[in-house]
């Protein structure tokens, strides 16, 4: 009996992110890198319970975010004109770490962006989701002003209130107070 060639995409460290959450009034697409070990377990962005993400965008937005259900909290992202996705489509990582990312696809950005008439800027959570979006923002032709923003992750260990102040400067784009 012959056994079976391994399929590389079976691997436990080939990773894969989530389908982008967004709709026509998406004012603001936030990208990741790609989703963490505690997001992929529970399918849901920014899951890990010490990353700060749904912390930030409540502060962005003025509303108490980490208390919703996660269903509620996309609903309520959206209907603040704010998208979420990551901007590696697929990689080799083991763990968690963005220094782990190997071998990655990029995730179609400049598809997702010709589809959102609102669209007025693209903020990167963090070092990692910058240059590889920058980058594909570049390649894909697409000139729409960018935010770069410290990341939300644990693993980032500046102040929360240093975090905070940098993430608020999306109100401008989403024309809240």
């Amino acid at each position: 009996m012959t056994a079976k060639p391994a399929d590389p995409s079976d691997s436990p460290d080939l990773k894969r992110n989530f389908p982008p959450v967004v709709d026509a009034n998406t004012r603001v697409l936030i990208l990741g890198s790609l989703p963490g070990e505690v997001s992929l377990a529970h399918q849901q962005y920014y899951a890990h319970p010490q990353n700060r993400f749904w912390h930030l965008v409540g502060e962005v937005i003025g509303k108490p975010l980490p208390t919703l259900d996660y269903a509620a909290r996309l609903d309520m992202v959206r209907s603040h004109g704010i998208g979420l996705w990551d901007v590696v489509a697929e990689a080799r990582r083991e763990g968690s770490l963005d220094s782990n990312i190997r071998l990655h696809a990029g995730s179609d950005l400049a598809g997702l962006i010709a589809t959102l008439p609102s669209l007025r800027a693209v903020a990167f959570n963090g070092g990692t989701a910058g240059r590889i979006g920058q980058r594909a923002l570049a390649q894909g032709g697409v000139t729409i002003p960018v935010v770069l923003l410290p990341s939300s992750s644990p693993a980032y260990t500046i102040p929360y209130a240093t975090k905070c102040d940098a993430w608020l400067a999306l109100r401008d784009w989403l024309d809240i107070a």
